[in-house]
């Protein structure tokens, strides 16, 4: 338990089906610890939605979030929940601003278990800049979930210099990736198997708000897209991008950024990499005029230090992805044609 956010004094050690009645249960559960945490001046309305000042073009999305074991190496439900959404607006080219957050709940939760997950959200909500204004609970019986299930929708303003759009990519633009893949999705096949490594292999989670901004700021409609490629991964994005524009994707294994450790645990599950969910990276696709500088900025940034140019845009073999090895060999990349690990995220 983090000691700078303790447990709450309340009068219940678990979430009952009471929780979620609407009401003197559900006012104290509220009470006790939501409100307080989240506490700001919209949330403080207390109303079932928020009214907010945005100006100019709003970008808009929702998620939902269900990911087993609820705690992992290097994040849990909770901060994911919080960076997936922000990390969404951002693909936009937007900028962070508001959260709802709504809970399902299991019937026998424990409250200290929530309560971790709450503090996680409210770190994780602070350190992207954005708050949490409104949102829901409601509680299932027990057996009827597990434990939490996290839905939110985030909202933010369009970046006065972004231009994101498929329709903008063109042959010859460049493609990049801003770190290694497959951190996430390794590190919860490793812990559902009981697999444990020389080092410890942690989840990527994290919002990638401020690297996008800066490459905003300087390089503009420069950048055609931005994807974050979570489920599914590097290779599922890569060929939805070549089967929505009808272009073709050419991308080189030896300009990846590597991590021994990822790929050896990879190997060892079974798992290929480029379909594996990633939780803290982006691909960007470029002009390729500014492609040199934009690594440079990246790589100006700790949460994309080790970003490569892995390939390009090309009027060859529209509509799919090329996949050149060291030796001159050749493969095609299509989607994953199923769920390789459910409930990741």
């Amino acid at each position: 338990m983090n000691l700078e956010c303790p447990l709450p004094q309340i009068d219940f050690d678990i979430i009952t089906i009471g929780h979620g009645s609407g009401g003197l249960l559900t006012h104290k559960l509220l009470k006790a610890g939501v409100f307080n945490l989240f506490d700001n001046e919209i949330l403080r309305q207390h109303h079932d939605g928020a009214t907010l000042d945005l100006n100019g073009k709003t970008v808009f999305t929702t998620d939902s979030f269900v990911v087993s074991p609820l705690f992992f190496p290097g994040g849990n439900i909770g901060d994911l929940a919080i960076n997936g959404t922000v990390n969404d607006l951002a693909m936009c080219g937007g900028i962070p601003n508001y959260i709802s957050v709504a809970f399902i709940l299991e019937e026998g939760l424990e409250m200290a278990t929530f309560w971790k997950v709450l503090v996680s959200m409210k770190k994780a909500a602070e350190n992207a800049g954005v708050r949490i204004v409104t949102g829901d609970t409601k509680v299932v019986e027990r057996g009827k979930g597990d434990q939490i299930f996290i839905n939110t929708t985030g909202i933010g303003s369009l970046h006065p210099k972004a231009s994101i759009g498929l329709h903008r990519i063109k042959s010859g633009d460049k493609i990049l990736l801003s770190a290694e893949m497959a951190h996430h999705g390794t590190t919860i096949m490793s812990l559902r198997e009981g697999f444990q490594f020389e080092a410890e292999i942690k989840s990527d989670t994290c919002s990638l708000h401020e690297p996008v901004a800066r490459l905003l700021d300087q390089f503009g409609s420069g950048i055609r897209l931005f994807r974050d490629p979570t489920r599914g991964g590097v290779a599922t994005t890569l060929a939805e991008i070549a089967g929505d524009t009808q272009l073709g994707i050419d991308v080189y294994q030896e300009q990846l950024p590597q991590n021994d450790l990822i790929n050896s645990a990879c190997e060892l599950l079974g798992l290929d990499p480029w379909y594996v969910a990633n939780e803290g990276l982006f691909l960007s696709i470029v002009d390729s005029s500014m492609a040199d500088q934009l690594l440079l900025n990246l790589k100006s940034h700790p949460l994309s230090r080790n970003a490569a140019v892995i390939g390009e845009v090309t009027d060859n073999h529209r509509g799919k992805v090329i996949l050149h090895n060291a030796i001159g060999g050749k493969r095609v990349l299509g989607m994953l044609p199923g769920e390789q690990l459910p409930r990741i995220c």
